[in-house]
């Protein structure tokens, strides 16, 4: 069942190409696209200032949308912060005027910090080679990183087959009825690992079509009546039986 919904999404709105790295991520606007070319680049990043990146990314997306953190992420380039030597010396204060548009600018900035003095410890060299569950840990113990962040961190810095579950992964397959909405987000993530093959980029592509998804059709007030997963989903049905009556 899960292949079966990646098939559908992929499809319906092609790649995505996620996670975008400043510089390099603009394929022009998505409607001008053509359907077989990705949003953003697609590919794993090449330097360990990518890394950084979306290691940043993944903390500044915390409660907003890419929108924010792109700025966010502009305003860090353009002053030559994504460097980790910088970015230990700026004092925290002044790193949250940077990244003021993500909003929790404050409290965003700690996590950095507190991630910047982890990779003191530990070189992003040093982490590449480190076993999936161990990395894993070990970001988790890194004070404002939660599971969501970490396993973003690890599957598109590190390329490690760690599923992302978000807001919309929960609303989409509760809806669908092959979750449940109060499950755990480790009871949410084993599911998706058990039903698919242990596989980085149909695990970044998943991701990205369920936030594509999540924020177009089923919305907090969804738009079953133009989803493509309507057949598949108890919601949809009952929601369309309703109307129809």
């Amino acid at each position: 069942m899960y292949q079966k919904i990646f098939n559908k999404f992929y499809d319906s709105y092609g790649p995505q190409g996620w996670w975008p790295i400043s510089g390099k991520n603009r394929t022009g606007k998505a409607e001008d696209r053509p359907l077989h070319v990705p949003k953003h680049h697609n590919g794993p990043p090449k330097t360990e200032n990518d890394i950084l990146e979306i290691m940043l990314g993944a903390i500044l997306t915390q409660n907003t949308n890419w929108k924010n953190v792109e700025k966010a992420i502009e305003n860090l380039s353009k002053n030559n912060l994504i460097n980790q030597e910088k970015l230990q010396q700026i004092p925290q204060n002044a790193l949250a005027e940077f990244i003021r548009s993500a909003g929790y600018y404050n409290q965003k900035a700690k996590s950095i910090k507190n991630q910047i003095h982890f990779l003191e410890d530990n070189p992003i060299e040093d982490l590449k080679s480190k076993k999936l569950e161990d990395l894993r840990k070990i970001l988790l113990d890194i004070k404002g990183i939660g599971p969501e962040t970490a396993d973003s961190i690890l599957l598109y810095a590190f390329q490690k087959p760690s599923f992302v579950v978000d807001a919309y992964t929960k609303r989409i397959f509760s809806r669908i009825g092959i979750i449940i909405a109060d499950d755990s987000y480790d009871q949410v993530k084993q599911a998706f690992e058990t039903g698919l093959k242990q596989d980085v980029t149909l695990f970044k592509e998943y991701h990205a079509l369920i936030v594509e998804h999540g924020k177009n059709v089923c919305k907090t007030h969804p738009t079953c009546e133009t989803c493509i997963l309507a057949h598949d989903c108890a919601f949809a049905r009952k929601h369309l039986n309703t109307k129809t009556k």
